[in-house]
């Protein structure tokens, strides 16, 4: 049995839920008081958690800490079809390790105008909303150019990875920080995309798909 440190309003927490149930596995979900009860920081947590950050996993005694790191665990131990983290393409590998990287830039921008609109932290709001429109250029031209050669996630191959997955919370959050996704059509897409995924769930803020009135994939309008 998988425990997963969690709180509902984190975005990084949401997408190792979302992960856990597009693979079918229902956690032991532990919820910890990030805000404004600040468990996370407290001297029991910080014995699982010496960072004090969520989420946490506990998968049978391994514990492992940061988002990215438990989707590409959870992936390589449980996912029988090895598409979200092919082993076996080093190229395919490359790419989702650099998307994941690029998932930690949206949560040090997106994630931190978020913070400090909802939960009132203490930071350059002006230049956190400036880097997530640079960070957001620069995936929709990705996610654009992208579908021009018939491929709708981050990295080609057919099928989504857990870098969509990685990358998608914070930029669907983003309104919620100030940052909107109005100038940014292949982001839009790429999200809905992502909504359609089997086993997609929602979390406050993150809602469901819209109904279909075409196919998910099309591509809308050319932007350049």
């Amino acid at each position: 049995m998988i425990t997963l440190y969690d709180y509902e309003l984190s975005g990084n927490c949401y997408k190792v839920r979302l992960f856990l149930n597009i693979l079918g596995i229902a956690p032991d979900i532990r919820t910890v008081d990030f805000y404004p009860g600040r468990e996370h920081k407290s001297k029991d947590f910080l014995k699982i958690n010496p960072l004090g950050q969520l989420p946490v996993i506990d998968d049978d005694g391994l514990v492992l800490r940061d988002a990215q790191a438990i989707l590409v665990y959870l992936a390589a131990r449980y996912d029988r079809s090895q598409k979200w983290y092919p082993a076996g393409d080093a190229a395919a590998l490359g790419k989702i390790a650099m998307w994941l990287a690029f998932a930690d830039g949206i949560t040090a921008t997106a994630s931190a105008a978020r913070l400090h609109d909802g939960l009132f932290y203490d930071l350059d709001v002006d230049a956190a909303r400036a880097g997530a429109h640079r960070l957001f250029e620069i995936l929709d031209e990705h996610l654009w150019f992208g579908e021009r050669q018939g491929n709708g996630w981050l990295v080609e191959g057919g099928h989504p990875t857990i870098a969509d997955i990685a990358c998608f919370p914070y930029v669907m959050l983003s309104e919620e920080g100030g940052i909107s996704r109005q100038d940014y059509p292949a982001i839009r897409r790429w999200t809905d995309r992502v909504k359609r995924i089997p086993g997609f769930i929602v979390m406050p803020g993150i809602f469901p798909a819209a109904p279909e009135t075409g196919s998910p994939d099309a591509v809308g309008p050319d932007r350049h």
